[in-house]
């Protein structure tokens, strides 16, 4: 399991758009996916559980993940929680260190 607490600077944090984007993005992955705020928690899958936690810009979240895909699942959805973009590229490179 990896737990990583980030600071979000998405623009207008996780509003409808950016939540599912992530969503989206959560859904491609095997491990297990929670998003905490405030010590709520909500599956990285669940529009309104997310929605709910009504996350904005400059908020501190906590991103776990838990599987078989769990480091690239944590670093593709930091790179978004904290850039706003997700790039193919990336995987290769943290699958290949994987096999490495």
């Amino acid at each position: 399991m990896l737990v990583k607490k980030l600071t979000v600077q998405l623009p207008r944090g996780l509003q409808a758009k950016h939540t599912t984007l992530f969503i989206r993005q959560a859904f491609t992955f095997q491990s297990e996916i929670v998003l905490g705020k405030h010590g709520k928690t909500t599956s990285g899958t669940d529009l309104m559980g997310i929605m709910d936690l009504a996350v904005e810009e400059g908020d501190e979240v906590i991103l776990m993940t838990d599987g078989i895909d769990e480091q690239v699942a944590n670093q593709m959805l930091e790179n978004f929680l904290v850039n706003g973009y997700i790039f193919k590229e990336e995987v290769k490179d943290v699958m290949g260190s994987l096999k490495g």
